[in-house]
């Protein structure tokens, strides 16, 4: 009975697995943000019909971020492909409009 009592003591390692994990999480989120933030500037770009150079910079921004989200293993790559797809389509009805 007296050693049902006692608390479950969380190992060293599984208290650094926490660390790491919130530490992760934390970069994970910033770079996730990161790119809906250039995202919404390319779709406010186009929207306010600025010049082909500027929203062009803008995508490339965007799709930079989103292949090293790819290669950091945050997104997938048919995710990756899809936000780019989008993106080169609203720029193109954009440009057209």
């Amino acid at each position: 009975m007296a050693e049902e009592d006692k608390k479950k003591i969380k190992r060293p390692t599984a208290v650094k697995r926490d660390i790491q994990n919130a530490k992760r999480n934390l970069r994970n989120r910033s770079c996730k943000a990161q790119i809906k933030t250039a995202i919404r500037s390319v779709n406010t770009a186009c929207a306010d019909k600025q010049t082909p150079a500027e929203i062009q910079k803008k995508i490339n921004l965007a799709y930079s971020l989103i292949d090293k989200a790819v290669k950091k293993h945050l997104f997938k790559k048919n995710k990756a492909a899809r936000e780019k797809s989008h993106l080169s389509d609203f720029m193109k009805k954009a440009l057209n409009a």
